[in-house]
């Protein structure tokens, strides 16, 4: 089995869940991580999602800060109205970053998705392609859950590894729950032996 680690930041009202970055990691070494341009979409769904985001104040202050920022000559003149900076490579229309992500997954046979406190992260994940039912071949149908494993290992939150620096940038997330779920692995050995 190979893992891939990954973390989704995402809008969620109780009714919809909507993606704004993705980071994954693989055992590997490879590395993913997207932002939704529906963020940045000058159309009404955008408007009406950065709205939504704005009013979130939790989102603003963890989420949204952790998004690309502008450099150089750059942050000078992006606008203000701007939540993060919408020309950053990493932004991408959904189709693509569903396409990217499928491709990403499918590049590792027997691959099994690990997440922290997964079961959001992984229905967000899935709508990326639509219904459950339309996931592309290799796409595993669930997630392990972090928090789970400690549990049935014996440990609770705070008996896990710290992250250190860049919690809630979906790609520092994924790297954390790399580090977290490796070590759980390295604590069930040594119980097992």
């Amino acid at each position: 089995m190979t893992a891939i680690d990954y973390d989704l930041e995402f809008l969620e009202d109780g009714r919809t869940i909507e993606l704004i970055s993705i980071g994954m990691v693989c055992d590997d070494g490879r590395e993913y991580y997207a932002v939704s341009a529906r963020l940045a979409d000058r159309g009404w769904r955008g408007w009406k999602m950065r709205r939504r985001v704005r009013k979130h104040a939790w989102l603003m202050e963890n989420v949204v800060s952790s998004l690309p920022k502008p450099h150089g000559d750059w942050n000078n003149h992006m606008p203000q109205s701007w939540l993060f900076n919408y020309h950053d490579p990493a932004v991408k229309p959904r189709k693509r970053i569903a396409a990217e992500v499928a491709a990403f997954i499918q590049a590792t046979d027997d691959v099994e998705l690990w997440a922290n406190y997964g079961a959001y992260d992984h229905v967000a994940l899935a709508q990326l392609w639509g219904p459950m039912i339309a996931l592309p071949e290799g796409v595993p149908m669930f997630t392990h859950d972090i928090q789970q494993e400690a549990r049935r290992l014996g440990f609770n939150w705070d008996d896990l590894p710290k992250q250190e620096s860049g919690e809630h940038n979906a790609l520092a997330d994924a790297r954390h729950n790399q580090t977290v779920r490796r070590w759980l692995a390295r604590q069930a050995w040594r119980g097992a032996s």
